[in-house]
C-alpha cells in the first residue's frame, strides 16, 4: 500500500483540525493514519517564528516530514494553514500521492469561533503575521476537495473515498 499526504488548508480557525480528526476517525482502524497538526509540530520542533523566512522553513520541514511518513505507507493528515501555495506544493511534488483539501470558511466566521484569540490579537496589532489579516492567504486554485468548515460530512466522505482510491493503486 502506498501512502498519501492529505493537506487541509484554510484560514486560521476554519475547521482544519476538526475535519482532519473526523477523517482520521473514519479511516482508522482500517488504515494507519498520522496527524501532523501544525501547532503541535511547531511545539515539538521549537519552531516559534512567524516571519516569512521562519514560516517558509517550518512548512518546508512539515512537508518533508509528511512525505517521509507517506513513503512508509501511512495516510498523513496535515491540518496546517500553509498560507502560500508554494508551501503545499513542496509536499505535492514529493509525496507518493497528495490530496489538497480547502477548508473554505468565511473570515468573519473564523474570527467568531477563534478560541485562541488570534484574530483579536491581529486586529490589535499584536499578531501582524496572521494569514488572512496581516499576510495574504493563497487559497488552492484547484483543490481535490472543498469543505465548508470542519463539520462538512460530504467533504469527509469525499476525502475518505479519495484516500481509498489512492491506496488501491
Amino acid at each position: 500500500m502506498s501512502g498519501v499526504v492529505v493537506w487541509f488548508t484554510g484560514l486560521p480557525a476554519s475547521g482544519k483540525s476538526t475535519l482532519a480528526e473526523r477523517v482520521r476517525q473514519r479511516l482508522e482502524p482500517r488504515t494507519s493514519c498520522v496527524v501532523l497538526e501544525s501547532d503541535e509540530v511547531r511545539v515539538a520542533l521549537g519552531a516559534d517564528g512567524y516571519d516569512p523566512s521562519d514560516r517558509d522553513g517550518f512548512y518546508r520541514v512539515l512537508a518533508r516530514l509528511a512525505v517521509l511518513l507517506a513513503r512508509q505507507g501511512h495516510v498523513v493528515l496535515v491540518p496546517a494553514t500553509a498560507p502560500r501555495r508554494a508551501h503545499r506544493e513542496l509536499a505535492r511534488a514529493e509525496a507518493p500521492a497528495f490530496l489538497e483539501v480547502h477548508v473554505e470558511t468565511p473570515l468573519a466566521e473564523c474570527e467568531q469561533r477563534d478560541v485562541k484569540g488570534l484574530y483579536a490579537r491581529a486586529r490589535a496589532g499584536d499578531a501582524p503575521m496572521l494569514p488572512g489579516v496581516g499576510v495574504p492567504y493563497e487559497p488552492p486554485e484547484a483543490p481535490d476537495v472543498t469543505a465548508r468548515g470542519g463539520f462538512d460530512d460530504r467533504a469527509v466522505d469525499a476525502i475518505v473515498h479519495a484516500v481509498a482510491g489512492t491506496r488501491s493503486r
